[in-house]
């Protein structure tokens, strides 16, 4: 991630605001900066899961796993992202940048995203998966809820979700071959 200006206002910002459960909604209001953008003058499509990161740290930070990873020395990871592209986000637009955790395996978390206009139309959706790793290797989310106090949740993942889990087993099979 190259945005350290909005990294550091986004930690002191999310520091200042209520924490949150891990169910609950985010939402933040970004706006379209001449680093964000390509030669179309629109947002560049890698800009988009940089961006998310910064929801996924403020998410971080809210639910209280922020000081949880960082007394435990574990390192958040991402380990992947699937994003579609509905609608130009053109240079000095305002936009919003809802997120939430929708469900998590044993050592998985995924959430979805979304990049909405001012008025709410569909801009970008998508889905990351985190993970906390030690020096040992992915933590299992046992711990880590367990870590957090709270009792691991396990909501079905969205279809969705399902798919990219099976899409991604094939292309790690086909790229072992």
């Amino acid at each position: 991630m190259n945005l350290y200006l909005r990294l550091i206002w986004t930690l002191f910002r999310a520091w200042r605001l209520p924490k949150i459960g891990i169910e609950e909604t985010i939402e933040r209001e970004f706006r379209v900066l001449p680093n964000d953008i390509d030669i179309n003058l629109h947002m560049n499509n890698g800009r988009y899961s940089t961006i998310a990161d910064l929801m996924i740290i403020e998410f971080f930070a809210r639910t209280g796993f922020l000081n949880v990873l960082l007394k435990r020395k574990w390192k958040p990871v991402v380990g992947g992202t699937i994003i579609t592209f509905r609608k130009e986000l053109k240079f000095g637009q305002k936009y919003r940048l809802r997120y939430r955790w929708v469900g998590g395996d044993d050592h998985w978390n995924y959430l979805s995203f979304e990049f909405l206009t001012m008025d709410g139309v569909l801009c970008a959706t998508g889905y990351s998966k985190g993970a906390a790793i030690s020096s040992k290797g992915l933590v299992h989310n046992d711990l880590a809820f367990e870590a957090l106090g709270l009792e691991k949740q396990s909501p079905s993942l969205p279809q969705a979700v399902c798919f990219w889990k099976e899409s991604e087993a094939q292309l790690l099979n086909a790229a072992a071959r």
